[in-house]
């Protein structure tokens, strides 16, 4: 699991605004962000999103109303969002927190990349796969 880089910044504040639906973070190299939630919950790091190995990565569609119900602190590297649609394995260590908000442009561009490859759409519900026996999700 990844935790901190050395040297990498660490936040200074995390604030979780229900409304808006973000997660607002002011890091100690004076960058602050606002990270959607559903941006969050469609790269969230757990293998029900990321798959065992490359290539069985799940793409998440319907999640743009998604909150947060509760934001838990794992040690002095993480948090771990548990999230409205049940989802509460993804742990967010700070390094990937200030790459989501560093990078939203592209990673949203991605998303909608891979959205247009399946022929689907942002809001379109989940569909189920079937059972694959792994006990982490």
């Amino acid at each position: 699991m990844a935790g901190l880089q050395s040297g990498a910044p660490t936040p200074q504040s995390i604030t979780v605004h229900g409304a808006s639906r973000v997660l607002e973070i002011g890091f100690s190299d004076g960058a602050t962000f606002r990270i959607p939630f559903e941006l969050m919950r469609i790269n969230s790091p757990s293998a029900e999103v990321k798959g065992h190995g490359p290539g069985q990565e799940v793409l998440q569609t319907g999640k743009r109303n998604v909150t947060l119900l509760e934001l838990e602190p794992v040690g002095n590297y993480a948090v771990k969002p548990v999230f409205s649609d049940g989802h509460d394995t993804g742990i967010f260590s700070w390094d990937l927190l200030y790459e989501l908000g560093a990078k939203q442009e592209q990673l949203w561009a991605e998303y909608e990349s891979r959205l247009k490859a399946a022929g689907v759409d942002r809001d379109a519900p989940m569909v189920e796969k079937g059972g694959h026996g792994c006990a982490s999700h």
